[in-house]
């Protein structure tokens, strides 16, 4: 099976999370569906892979990390974001994220933004065969980040200093910067 399959399983999973937070049914519907999702559950379990999903390669030979908590096709805790890259190394996504996300009441959590700018300024750090990591991150939160609204997240390499690459971004919505994010990212040493 392909990751499309799997992703459409992970989408009706985000919908699921979604009306768990949201729902008002009562005790009595509660129950009936908790009873077909344990079902569900068994039949998924049945034949599970050991482990985490890890990295694998794709028909084209490129690394796919279907179960990334924040690009995981596979993942229906990740958003999951789409990233874009630029002819000069900036690296951009636009999503919206919804109840999952929330920390302060119509805002996303902090440590949400804080994951998101993690992986997009560390997207634009990575060098073919030779993923960066996160050295440190350091964040300036402008204002709450809010929910249920287009978002962007935009990064680049401001400089490099032999295995470090230091990024640049931020993530906001129509009126600007929400988080400001500077990281330090590590190559590791050429094989």
């Amino acid at each position: 099976m392909t990751d499309a399959t799997y992703g459409a399983l992970a989408e009706s999973v985000r919908r699921l999370i979604d009306a768990t937070i949201r729902t008002e049914v009562g005790a009595d519907t509660v129950a009936a569906v908790t009873a077909k999702l344990d079902a569900a559950t068994a039949q998924l379990r049945a034949a599970l892979m050991p482990g985490s999903f890890g990295q694998r390669c794709g028909d084209d030979g490129q690394p796919v990390a279907s179960g990334n908590v924040v690009i995981g096709v596979r993942n229906p805790v990740a958003p999951p974001l789409t990233m874009h890259h630029e002819p000069d190394g900036s690296v951009w996504t636009e999503f919206i994220l919804g109840a999952a996300y929330e920390g302060p009441v119509g805002h996303v959590h902090g440590g949400v933004c804080a994951m998101i700018l993690d992986h997009v300024l560390g997207a634009t750090a990575h060098q073919p065969g030779r993923p960066a990591a996160t050295g440190t991150l350091t964040l300036r939160y402008e204002r709450g980040t809010p929910l249920n609204r287009p978002l962007r997240a935009e990064a680049r390499v401001d400089r490099t200093d032999g295995r470090k690459v230091l990024a640049i971004g931020q993530l906001g919505d129509v009126g600007g910067a929400t988080v400001r994010a500077e990281g330090v990212f590590i190559l590791p040493r050429p094989q």
